[in-house]
């Protein structure tokens, strides 16, 4: 999720072991820092190879077993700084650690609950745990999450930052109905089509938990649509795209060759779900993603290129939506 939302996780649960009121300012600083210090790994970066990204983010810094470690780096940080001429924070090293690994603890597991993918198993597993109960970005989430973390500060009182963590977990178990109802509106769309489910995503909207993008799998071809989920639901038809096959898409690409081995890069990170660009064919992209939930519209994706098969693919983005697709969307969730 993003830095804000992983800040105030962090810092409502380290405050929330406080036991001097005194020290539930630091509490806040150490465990947010830490909540949000897991997603350092975006330095890990190559420009000739654009998968080494993928293949780190959300990794070993967001894996269960790597958190005491990760919280001991992080108290050796802090320690010092809060010992500073500057600050003067009167906490021993086990206090400063017992916050670092609380707020650090919060991170991978908050990670997961989005549809990115998170490797909180590493290394025993590669698998990318994604629940799929919130957006990257949700502003019912975060907002009374840090207004509770202020007051908690501001009032000098324990229970407001308990009542935040609670208020989270809550939120976030609550979004498992939501994706059930998801599931369930997928297989009686799927069922009136005549289809039988192969495999299937679903996940919030953008900023939002009542539209959601639904994806599903039948006959090699994906199905793209979105589903409103109010007091009923509603479908918001999309459209369908054919599965990559490298053999037939790419009968030029050579088993061996780099650009082969990083397509299947691509899909282990994409969860499978590739298909060609409709305006590129040597363009790759991950349909999981669209700006409109019942769109099939590239937001990342990867491009091969005949003349340089052993050299790594290139890495695109699109990254901003036009105004019509913004307005298209309120329209949507409004």
């Amino acid at each position: 999720m993003d830095p804000v939302s992983q800040a105030v996780l962090g810092a409502s649960l380290s405050q929330s072991f406080v036991n001097d009121k005194s020290k539930l300012v630091s509490a806040m600083m150490i465990g947010g820092l830490a909540g949000m210090a897991a997603d350092l790994d975006v330095l890990i970066y190559s420009e000739q190879d654009p998968m080494l990204f993928l293949e780190y983010h959300r990794q070993f810094t967001h894996s269960l077993i790597f958190i005491p470690v990760a919280a001991l780096l992080c108290a050796l940080v802090f320690y010092p700084l809060i010992h500073s001429r500057w600050l003067k924070v009167d906490l021993s090293f086990k206090q400063v650690y017992l916050f670092a690994f609380l707020g650090y603890a919060t991170h991978g597991l908050l990670d997961a609950c989005t549809s990115y993918g998170t490797q909180l198993l590493w290394p025993f597993s590669e698998m990318r745990v994604a629940w799929n109960v919130v957006s990257i970005v949700d502003p019912f989430f975060t907002l009374p999450v840090l207004l509770l973390v202020v007051l908690s500060v501001k009032y000098h009182r324990v229970r407001y930052a308990r009542f935040a963590f609670v208020y989270a977990f809550v939120f976030l178990s609550a979004g498992m109905v939501q994706h059930f109802r998801a599931e369930q509106a997928v297989y009686q769309l799927a069922l009136e089509r005549g289809h039988t489910v192969v495999r299937l995503q679903v996940k919030p909207g953008f900023a939002n938990r009542h539209v959601w993008k639904t994806l599903y799998e039948y006959d090699n071809r994906y199905y793209v649509d979105a589903v409103k989920l109010l007091l009923g639901s509603e479908v918001i038809s999309g459209s369908s795209i054919q599965k990559l096959n490298v053999k037939q898409d790419f009968p030029w690409l050579p088993a061996d060759s780099q650009q082969a081995k990083d397509i299947e890069r691509f899909r282990w990170f994409s969860d499978d779900f590739l298909a060609l660009s409709p305006n590129d064919p040597n363009l790759i992209m991950d349909v999981r993603y669209s700006f409109l939930p019942n769109q099939i519209k590239m937001m990342w994706g990867i491009e091969v290129d005949r003349s340089s098969v052993d050299a790594h693919v290139r890495y695109r983005i699109n990254s901003r939506p036009d105004s019509k697709t913004l307005k298209r969307y309120v329209d949507m969730l409004f």
